[in-house]
C-alpha cells in the first residue's frame, strides 16, 4: 500500500509529535529501503525513519506467517 502525500505527511507529523515524548510501536513488512516508495517521498521517509530508529529496538522476524501456517495445517 502506497501512501499519498497527505497521508505520508500525517504519519510523519504523528511520529514527530511522539519523538522523544513517548513510545511508538510500529510494524511493517517493508524494508527500510522501500519506505521512500511507500511514502512517495525519499526525503520524508528518511526524516521519518531517522526519528523512528533513533532510540529504536528493531525486531526482525523471519519465517512463515501464522496465517499461512494455519492454512497449511487446515489443508487449504
Amino acid at each position: 500500500m502506497q501512501l499519498n502525500r497527505q497521508e505520508a505527511e500525517l504519519l510523519f507529523r504523528l511520529v514527530s509529535e511522539r519523538y522523544e515524548h513517548g513510545s511508538v510501536i510500529l510494524t511493517s513488512n517493508k524494508y527500510f529501503s522501500d519506505w521512500g516508495e511507500l511514502l512517495s517521498d525519499d526525503i520524508l521517509a528518511t526524516a521519518l525513519l531517522d526519528r523512528l530508529l533513533h532510540h529504536a529496538h528493531v525486531v526482525n522476524i523471519r519465517g512463515q506467517t501464522y496465517r499461512l501456517r494455519d492454512r497449511l495445517k487446515a489443508g487449504v
